[in-house]
């Protein structure tokens, strides 16, 4: 378990309480602060002393990316899954994506997940794995988040996988830096095969300071080019029209995605 850190001062303590109360698995928690402002290193030294628990600091700048390997670069398990700073686990949800994984040739399994507003209030229950509801190969997996123009599997909260394969393809990928987890999770699926969690096993919350606000305006664009790196890349798994499909739906979610950001900017006020 790693939970990389940035000015998550309101929000981290809920999110470790969330981790440490997982139970039916031995697991690592390690907690990373990116030179954060706030007080979030602060509410970390209150988990200090819990035998579970190592605490990182990783120097200002490189984005998420930077941050996000340096914390998966120290954890030792076999699996491994990542938290942000202000994103909550359910009950259960560690031991169940352990054994979901255990059989040969899975690397990687994902959760639907609600969403809430920066209050915690909920937005949408129960999102994700649209048309992923069975085991099916990876490559395949990724054709269907590719043709739907989304990224199915989910925030990293809601994905477990083998932390070999991730490391074999190189940790975080953050080439397209708003789709950083996406491009991740496709790379380690082009190792093996995908094995839905059914549960709503997570928490993700919506944040008009999230770094992903930032980018809102250049999603349809990141997600054409990852697109077309796919293509290249792997012309045996995208095809043409999957990749000129994926190109038009992904331009609707970012429309989407601006409207669901202008609803919860009124909603904070």
């Amino acid at each position: 378990m790693v939970v990389p850190a940035f000015e998550n001062g309101g929000t981290l303590a809920e999110t470790l309480d969330s981790v440490l109360a997982q139970e039916g698995v031995d697991f690592e928690l390690i907690v990373a602060d990116h030179s954060s402002t706030d007080d979030t290193r602060a509410v970390m030294e209150r988990y200090a002393d819990d035998p579970r628990v190592r605490l990182m600091t990783t120097e200002a700048g490189g984005g998420a990316g930077r941050n996000w390997n340096a914390v998966t670069a120290a954890a030792s398990g076999e699996l491994i899954k990542l938290v942000c700073g202000d994103d909550v686990l359910r009950p259960g949800v560690l031991a169940r994506q352990a054994e979901l994984l255990g059989p040969p040739g899975t690397v990687l399994t994902a959760c639907r997940r609600d969403i809430v507003d920066a209050d915690g209030a909920t937005v949408m229950r129960g999102w994700g794995l649209r048309g992923l509801g069975r085991r099916m190969p990876g490559s395949e997996a990724v054709r269907r988040a590719v043709r739907a123009g989304s990224n199915l599997f989910g925030e990293p909260a809601s994905v477990m996988m083998r932390r070999d394969v991730l490391e074999a393809v190189g940790g975080w990928f953050d080439r397209f830096p708003y789709l950083i987890d996406q491009a991740t999770y496709s790379r380690v699926l082009l190792r093996g095969d995908f094995v839905p969690d059914p549960e709503v096993g997570a928490t993700f919350r919506m944040s008009a300071s999230q770094w992903s606000v930032a980018l809102v305006r250049d999603q349809s664009a990141q997600a054409r080019a990852f697109h077309a790196w796919l293509r290249a890349e792997h012309p045996d798994v995208l095809g043409e029209g999957d990749r000129r499909t994926g190109d038009v739906r992904a331009a609707l979610m970012a429309r989407t995605r601006r409207l669901s950001y202008r609803v919860l900017k009124r909603r904070m006020r």
